[in-house]
């Protein structure tokens, strides 16, 4: 089976096993907990995330966000990132949605399951337009055709990424 699940206490270790170990830059993919301790993860991240998703204790220039892992059977395998609203930085960069599947799990098709379960959360958000905006590496290629699977068009570009939208 695989779902989201958002972050939990009772599913904690296997969290932040995933987490921890997700490089800090990759692929596009920005994980600030890199390297985190498991102490941090119960005693900041997680209820960090529930206070984020609240829109409570936002850095500057952040927005409410809610945070999802992929949950393949009994293993996290990926993290899903999902932005409620969008300010300048956003809409014309990272979007609404970020994502990151474990090295060893890649190319089982779980970026685009979960991406497709995540459009569908978002579905259920007051998200403030009628288009899911992301961005993708153009070092990437996989990561585009997961969100092409999903949907994706390509409605611009930069040096470095296609910016992509999803209509919801």
């Amino acid at each position: 089976m695989i779902e989201l699940r958002k972050p939990s206490f009772d599913t904690a270790e296997k969290e932040w096993k995933l987490i921890k170990d997700i490089p800090e830059e990759e692929n596009g993919l920005t994980n600030e907990w890199y390297g985190v301790s498991y102490e941090d993860y119960i005693d900041k991240v997680i209820p960090g995330w529930a206070d984020h998703e609240k829109g409570i204790n936002l850095k500057p220039g952040f927005v409410p966000d809610s945070h999802y892992f992929l949950w393949v059977d009994d293993e996290p395998v990926g993290i899903y990132s999902l932005r409620h609203v969008l300010n300048d930085f956003l809409r014309n960069g990272p979007g609404h949605i970020g994502y990151g599947i474990a090295k060893e799990f890649r190319g089982n098709g779980y970026a685009t399951e979960g991406l497709r379960l995540l459009i569908e959360k978002a579905r259920e958000l007051p998200i403030d337009t009628d288009e899911i905006y992301l961005s993708v590496h153009k070092t990437n290629p996989a990561s585009l055709r997961v969100q092409q699977k999903n949907g994706a068009y390509i409605v611009d570009e930069n040096d470095k990424e296609y910016l992509t939208r999803i209509k919801l």
